[in-house]
């Protein structure tokens, strides 16, 4: 009889031994890259219409392509990014401005050493494009889902991966193009210093994400009426395809480690394949859409070369996955709705404090230990269905609240300074 190392997804499927490698190679460049301390924030904008509250499309005349164009010169130029003959994303040292299908404006920021920092470079960007944004007659707002108009009504950008996605998605689980099209979010990166180190963040991450995201809810509408659950963004991608969302299979099984994660990740039909930087695709004379392509069925090791994978193909790979933590050569947390950039520093205060200050660490892996996949999902229920009234992991929120520490959310700062009275109940 066979044992395998750990029997939990894709039990007929074998990942390529190279490229299992290939990813603990990049899991331990984070280890050699970073020391403990740092921080990566990223926050996604909703694009609406002054006036009317509706969203914005990336197509439309005065619309998110004409933003990022009239952004575009405070940016490195050799940074852009294009595709389809459409400018899709900027950089710079520090900050990247990229979209998501429904136009969705996103910052990511750093690395940071101190939560503050935050602040300094956001407000840089806000400077430079809140002007345009008064010319454009549009403005970004934080919220976690679109307050006026439907997935219907919102095309994607330009990307080929958001049509493979709006196949794909569309066709499985219950919100592919709501979450897609209308959703925004905040997500915070973290250091890991080895192995145990990145498991153990992420497991913490996996078992508090819900209850910090309770009191970080920024969800107060869901296709136009008022938003009925308690934490929308968890609704979307919990029943959205559960072979690469939720928690990650096996996490916490005390045998769990990263060539677990490598193999599940690898093991997942890719759904979209991007072939753009694998040199072999290319030097073939394969065509654009040949070089991007769906894969709705193909794993990594039906779509990529017999050999180590490159860094550009790693996240790739990764990117196609979106657990409530995911693994890159960081940690990120991906739990919360879009915030405004005070609350997203307060939540970054937070994450610093519980995954930074020893003493609070050591106490959640304490608290915590010995606890289970079932348990999570237990909890993840009982806040959806109890609201206010929940108890996750058989305690009152206002236990939780002080246990990890949640004061001054700034829960007083709209998402929205044009209706500064909307908040989520």
């Amino acid at each position: 009889m066979v044992t395998p190392r750990i029997s939990y997804a894709h039990l007929l499927a074998k990942p390529n031994p190279k490229h299992v490698e290939s990813l603990l190679k990049f899991f331990e460049s984070g280890r050699a890259q970073r020391g403990t301390g740092g921080f990566g924030v990223e926050i996604e904008h909703l694009p609406v219409h002054n006036g009317s509250d509706t969203a914005v499309s990336y197509y439309e005349p005065n619309g998110i392509e004409t933003l990022l164009k009239r952004l575009a010169p405070y940016y490195d130029e050799a940074k852009e990014y294009w595709e389809n003959g459409h400018l899709v994303g900027l950089a710079r040292p520090g900050v990247s401005v990229s979209l998501e299908p429904g136009g969705q404006v996103e910052t990511s920021i750093g690395i940071l050493k101190k939560p503050s920092d935050l602040i300094t470079l956001y407000t840089k960007f806000r400077r430079e494009a809140d002007p345009i944004l008064k010319d454009l007659d549009f403005r970004l707002v934080n919220y976690g889902y679109q307050p006026k108009s439907s997935f219907a009504d919102v095309p994607v950008n330009p990307k080929d991966r958001y049509d493979a996605m709006t196949d794909y998605l569309g066709r499985v689980g219950q919100f592919g193009p709501c979450m897609m099209r209308c959703s925004a979010s905040t997500q915070v990166s973290i250091d890991f210093v080895d192995e145990h180190d990145a498991i153990e963040k992420m497991r913490l991450g996996t078992v508090i994400g819900p209850i910090l995201a309770y009191f970080f809810r920024n969800t107060p509408y869901f296709e136009g009426e008022t938003n009925p659950w308690p934490l929308l963004r968890q609704r979307m991608w919990d029943y959205l395809d559960f072979q690469r969302t939720n928690v990650i299979p096996g996490l916490f099984d005390p045998r769990f480690g990263w060539e677990d994660y490598a193999i599940d990740v690898l093991s997942t039909p890719l759904m979209f394949a991007d072939l753009t930087h694998t040199p072999e695709a290319v030097a073939s004379g394969a065509s654009p859409k040949e070089l991007h392509r769906p894969a709705f069925r193909e794993n990594a090791g039906d779509v990529y070369p017999d050999r180590e994978l490159n860094p550009y193909e790693i996240n790739h790979i990764i990117s196609t996955h979106f657990n409530d933590v995911r693994l890159k050569n960081f940690v990120e947390l991906r739990h919360w709705d879009s915030l405004p950039i005070e609350r997203a520093e307060r939540l970054t205060e937070i994450v610093a404090s519980l995954f930074y200050v020893p003493e609070n660490r050591e106490r959640l892996e304490s608290y915590f230990d010995g606890i289970t996949e079932e348990e999570v999902f237990e909890a993840k229920a009982n806040i959806q269905a109890h609201g206010r009234q929940a108890s996750p992991y058989g305690q009152p929120l206002e236990f939780w609240k002080e246990f990890l520490g949640l004061e001054g959310l700034l829960a007083d700062i709209p998402g929205d300074p044009n209706h500064p009275d909307v908040f989520q109940e």
